[in-house]
């Protein structure tokens, strides 16, 4: 049976009249401060699977707390339980409306969350509070719902659990089933959100109504999946009074074999355990092989395990003449709600609460002797507050910790997964919100290094499927290749067959071979094999579904990416300027182009200068420095350019001469070294030159420029290098490449080429006049295109990364794209002259060592020159002076120290 749909004029009205008759109320309280017994509701479907279990669990339960003289201080709980049949509205109300009337204080349930969405709205007027262990719809435990409390766990948990799954398997499309009603909607709006959150979607969602769906119905929706839709990760969310039956269907129609992966939620564990016969049911059985379905997790402790050893005595209690059937776990959280009303009870008690109620004296004549008694229907006035004592639990049952966080969610939520193995289930991990997915039980933190165990899936295979599949069974993949007239290393057709060969089609077979799934396809040629064809009209093939993707020299570029997705570039190819060059020959005087004009004559002047500071420095105590002028001079010009092979024969003695030399020969050091590296590299290496230097020399000329007709190329040139379109000549051929390029500006030609360096490689390969000149000013790539959001894009872009990583990549390309005649010469540049840009930090410290010398020097020497000075010329002139300094400083330094100028004894230059 399935269930009943309510008819929605009906609740409104009656929840209208429900709201006038409470806005008018004020009448007198019924209060009792100490009650001998307090009244609880209880809104089930004594016939659905979770109604039976959570009616025996809810009896014990208030037997367990009547007889436990801890609690409730003496005060019975009276529960009265209303079966709703299958109905997941109408008859709820009514059952709501009944228990009002009847001075309750709290309603257990409902177990539906389409009747949890309607009585709440009278809860809120009567402040009674609502706690369901069952409604598990994310939607209910919003601001619009203040007195609904959840005892169980969201589906914002669950679906959270189902999307880390699907992320765990790297599948990013899936198929949503489930019943249209706000269970089904709200649960797979969640999915859809957390989905998100993971880079993933669902693709369709497939709704069923809520109740006498037809086999015929669910067979005609499952087809739709199997032929029209890719993806093949379908998740099931629905009751489960038919979730059975649409495995079936599904077993049926093929869909349960190898490729497809159901994910049911907990609606399936539930049905098992509430009925175990059906793990001796082989038809079942085969139905849902392979099934991944979640359970909420509640933790082993004594309570549990004892209440478990209990329930056959239970049901026998309840209804000796029963069938038997299983606890499932909304049978354990029923329970425990029932314990947590307690709970809050007893602390409203203690806390000086009063259980009192309030009704109208002036109810409208139409109301009274209304069958429903609403004229009876009393709002309680304490409700707040027990409803606060409720969220403010804190507390352990058979679920384990029970306790509320701000939004009015039970804590700590975790769920087991769990598969459909043979004839029985096995568990394969955990979910918590704090720790993900883990294998081991732990709500919290987990240690494992694992995620999930193996899973056995539809098909009995541990393979894990690719997640999707083409729309037409068994047909191969068409991929569409683009095929040049000109580089047939790139792509071209094999002479006399249909085959395809080339750099791009080895590339994309060698991926196809590394998915981890079989994918038959079939190459399609697209080109007349005479004009290069547009990549505009390739691309527009995918879009009409022609082809399942394309392969080629496709650069990818923003607008093509907003047609198709591209995998993961499997060649850099950016933009390069191609030009005719010259070689540089050698001359007599190459041994001067090192160093720029500038250089050389800032290093020959500073020869020049450091010699003239070390002689300076030397000559008061080194008669090497000492002598007639000509021969000083001549030892000054011979001393500067001997430091540059340190073959100097001059000495230097004095602290302050070393301290200038040492620095100077390092600085000749590095200027040495730095022209012989120059040198060797201008006199072996073949160095060409062309009058075009790149990219920014082209666009500041005015020369005409060619370029590969309908590519990107074109677009590029005018939209971002802003070159006129005049300036611009197309070119369809390596000949016309050539031809344009021999002709030049003057003769028809181009002044060079601008296109992609795979292209201009392979052109330049056995044409050595030619080379690329200046940098690479893009950075793009060549990739496979397919269909948009299609999942062979991100697999086989996981492939290409493989291949690079193996090496097998490089392997290919220099099967196709190397190792022609010229590719040996390597890169041609121009000649890059040594600068003083290089230098200028050498000479800066040489100088300032020249300085620091000539400062110190001329310190001592006036110094020397005072001591000497004192006695001999007192009274003298200014001139006197100078001329006395001079003469002194001309002198050579003999003797003693300088503190001892008695001793000191001061020669002219020719000794005497």
């Amino acid at each position: 049976m399935f269930p009943v749909k309510y008819n929605m004029s009906k609740v409104w009205v009656l929840a209208l009249l429900i709201l006038y008759s409470a806005f008018l109320s004020k009448g007198t309280a019924n209060v009792s401060t100490k009650p001998s017994a307090v009244n609880i509701g209880a809104i089930l479907s004594f016939d659905s699977i979770v109604g039976r279990v959570a009616k025996v669990a809810m009896q014990a339960a208030v037997d367990d707390v009547n007889s436990n003289a801890t609690i409730l201080n003496g005060t019975k709980l009276n529960i009265s339980m209303f079966d709703t049949k299958l109905s997941t509205g109408f008859l709820g109300i009514i059952a709501s409306l009944r228990l009002m009337a009847s001075d309750t204080v709290a309603i257990i349930g409902p177990q539906y969350s389409v009747m949890a969405h309607v009585i709440s709205h009278i809860a809120n007027e009567m402040q009674v509070p609502l706690l369901s262990f069952a409604a598990t719809d994310p939607t209910l435990t919003s601001m619009q719902f203040p007195y609904f409390v959840r005892t169980t766990q969201s589906d914002l948990h669950q679906m959270a659990a189902v999307a880390e799954i699907v992320d765990h398997f790297q599948w990013r499309d899936v198929i949503a089933i489930f019943v249209d009603d706000d269970h089904g909607r709200n649960g797979v709006a969640a999915l859809g959100d957390k989905l998100a959150e993971k880079k993933g979607k669902i693709s369709h969602k497939l709704p069923f109504r809520p109740c006498n769906i037809t086999r015929e119905e669910i067979n005609s929706a499952l087809v739709k999946v199997a032929a029209l839709m890719e993806s093949r990760v379908i998740i099931l969310h629905i009751y489960p009074s038919f979730g059975v039956e649409v495995l079936h269907v599904a077993q049926s129609l093929g869909m349960m074999q190898s490729g497809y992966v159901w994910i049911a939620t907990d609606w399936l564990t539930t049905l098992l355990d509430s009925d175990p016969s059906l793990f001796t049911s082989p038809a079942i059985m085969n139905d849902i092989q392979g099934v991944v379905t979640l359970r909420m997790h509640t933790p082993d402790s004594d309570i549990k395990d004892k209440f478990i050893s209990r329930w056959t005595k239970l049901i026998q209690k309840e209804n000796p003449n029963q069938n038997p059937f299983g606890l499932n776990i909304f049978g354990l959280y029923a329970y425990d709600t029932v314990w947590a009303l307690a709970y809050a009870l007893d602390a409203l008690s203690k806390d000086g609460g009063t259980l009192s109620f309030s009704n109208d004296s002036r109810v409208i004549n139409m109301l009274t002797g209304d069958i429903l008694h609403l004229d009876a229907m009393r709002v309680f006035v304490n409700g707040s507050m027990l409803h606060k004592k409720i969220l403010e639990l804190n507390t352990s049952g058979l679920t384990g910790q029970m306790m509320f966080d701000s939004d009015g969610n039970l804590m700590h939520p975790s769920y087991e997964i769990i598969n459909v193995i043979g004839s029985g289930i096995r568990r394969i991990g955990y979910w918590s919100d704090t720790s993900g997915l883990h294998t081991e039980e732990a709500t919290i933190h987990s240690n494992s290094s694992e995620r999930l165990y193996d899973v056995i899936w539809p098909g009995q295979t541990t393979q894990t499927p690719r997640g999707w599949s083409l729309a037409s069974n068994g047909r191969q993949l068409r991929i569409g290749v683009i095929v040049r007239v000109t580089f047939p290393e790139i792509v071209s057709r094999i002479e006399g067959t249909n085959k395809l060969s080339g750099f791009c089609i080895d590339v994309f077979t060698a991926a196809m071979n590394l998915l981890p799934y079989p994918t038959p396809f079939e190459f399609i040629p697209f080109g007349d094999g005479k004009t290069n064809p547009s990549h505009s009209d390739f691309l527009h093939m995918v879009t009409i579904g022609a082809f399942d993707g394309v392969v080629g020299d496709m650069t990818i570029s923003t607008n093509r990416a907003k047609i198709v997705d591209f995998t993961q570039p499997y060649i850099n190819s950016g933009l390069v300027v191609v030009a005719p060059v010259k070689k540089l020959k050698s001359s007599a005087w190459a041994f001067l182009i090192p160093f720029t004009p500038m250089m050389w004559s800032v290093t020959g002047m500073f020869l020049l200068v450091v010699g003239a500071v070390v002689w300076t420095l030397e000559r008061g105590t080194n008669d090497q420095f000492r002598g007639p002028a000509r021969r000083q001079i001549v030892t000054i010009i011979w001393f500067s350019f001997s430091t540059l092979f340190s073959t100097q024969k001059e000495k230097t003695v004095s602290t302050l001469g070393r301290f200038v030399l040492i620095i100077w020969l390092f600085v000749v050091l590095i200027l040495n070294s730095s022209y012989t590296a120059s040198l060797t590299s201008i006199l072996t290496v073949e160095h060409l030159s062309s009058q075009v230097k790149g990219i920014e020399s082209l666009i500041a000329s005015n020369e005409p420029v060619g370029y590969v007709k309908d590519t990107f190329t074109e677009n590029y040139i005018t939209a971002e290098l802003h070159m006129d379109r005049s300036r611009l000549v197309p070119l369809n051929s390596m000949l016309e490449y050539e031809k344009a390029l021999k002709d030049g500006p003057g003769g028809g030609g181009v002044a060079a080429i601008i296109d992609e360096r795979a292209y201009m490689e392979l052109f330049l390969a056995t044409r050595c006049e030619y080379s690329i000149v200046g940098k690479e000013f893009t950075k793009s790539g060549w990739g496979f295109g397919f269909p948009r959001e299609s999942p062979l894009a991100v697999d086989m872009s996981t492939a290409i990364l493989k291949l690079s990583e193996s090496g097998d990549l490089q392997r290919i390309h220099d099967k196709w794209l190397t190792g022609m005649a010229c590719s040996s010469e390597g890169a041609k540049e121009s000649i890059d002259r040594l600068g003083l840009k290089s230098f200028w930090g050498l000479y800066l410290l040489s100088g300032i060592a020249c300085f620091i010398g000539l400062l110190c020097y001329v310190i001592r020497l006036i110094y020397r020159y005072n001591r000497h000075s004192n006695s001999n010329l007192e009274g003298s002139s200014f001139s006197s002076h100078l001329r006395s300094f001079l003469s002194f400083a001309n002198k050579k330094e003999a003797g003693q120290k300088d503190n001892c100028p008695c001793t000191k004894v001061v020669v002219d230059e020719d000794g005497s």
